[in-house]
């Protein structure tokens, strides 16, 4: 899919992090922009500057979501891209001092991480599936989802966080064989260690350890090498259905 000015890119998650690397690189080249995410003064702040489109919406809601994008259809005709970067990351053990994980933190990160990307994914697709063909090869969209390196090798305290993005890895490919004969595309991004803001409030010691343990390059991978896998994966028609580790080659070890 060619990125013209009349493409118009969802960001869920927008805000900060991975999120707004690959808002601002999608608008960079030069997609209308539209933002989701929970953080208002941080969206709103990032979608005037990128001269896009903040909307606050709650991914885990599917009324919520409704609603979000319903504003963005005011706005906009047709949505044609839709990247999902909406996350939490709790840390907690199955059993940790002799109490049971809290369910509620479980449910609360499956709702967010994996039914937020659902919900984001589903909709968006129900409103490209509307649109016209862009090309000779009948494409109407592309939808992005952001998996994890946890969801093939979680550590010690990531059962929640794990299970949520080995979902995200098992949907993709049944999502894009859904949504094949709509001309809509569906990719999952799987990123290692990266330099998001969970990692930038760590001193920069720990920093630096994590990133030794990459293979090469060794270092914390950068937002903006995400973002440009984003826009790979948008302009290069063959990907589909595929999840792509970005990890430098790392392979988690239990702790």
């Amino acid at each position: 899919m060619n990125i013209t000015d009349k493409t118009v890119a969802v960001v869920s998650g927008g805000a900060s992090g991975l999120g707004a690397a690959a808002a601002t690189a999608l608008a960079g080249a030069g997609a209308q922009l539209v933002i989701l995410d929970m953080n208002a003064d941080a969206g709103t702040a990032l979608a005037n500057d990128l001269g896009g489109l903040f909307v606050k919406a709650d991914v885990s809601d599917p009324t919520s979501v409704a609603a979000a994008l319903g504003d963005v259809k005011k706005r906009h005709p047709a949505i044609h891209i839709a990247i999902n970067c909406a996350g939490i990351a709790p840390a907690a053990k199955t059993v940790s001092k002799g109490a049971p994980h809290d369910p509620l933190t479980f449910v609360n990160t499956i709702n967010v991480n994996l039914i937020g990307t659902f919900n984001v994914a589903s909709q968006a697709a129900a409103m490209m599936a509307g649109n016209d063909p862009l090309d000779d090869d009948g494409s109407r969209g592309v939808i992005i989802n952001t998996a994890s390196v946890a969801a093939f090798e979680g550590q010690v305290g990531q059962v929640a966080y794990a299970a949520s993005k080995g979902g995200v890895v098992g949907m993709t490919l049944p999502m894009a064989r859904d949504l094949a004969q709509l001309g809509i595309r569906v990719c999952a991004i799987a990123p290692g260690l990266f330099k998001t803001p969970m990692l930038e409030g760590l001193p920069q010691e720990v920093q630096d350890s994590l990133g030794a343990q990459v293979p090469f390059p060794s270092r914390l991978g950068g937002p903006s090498e995400y973002a440009r896998l984003v826009r790979h994966i948008v302009e290069n028609q063959m990907l589909n259905g595929e999840v792509i580790r970005l990890d430098g080659a790392i392979r988690m070890a239990p702790r």
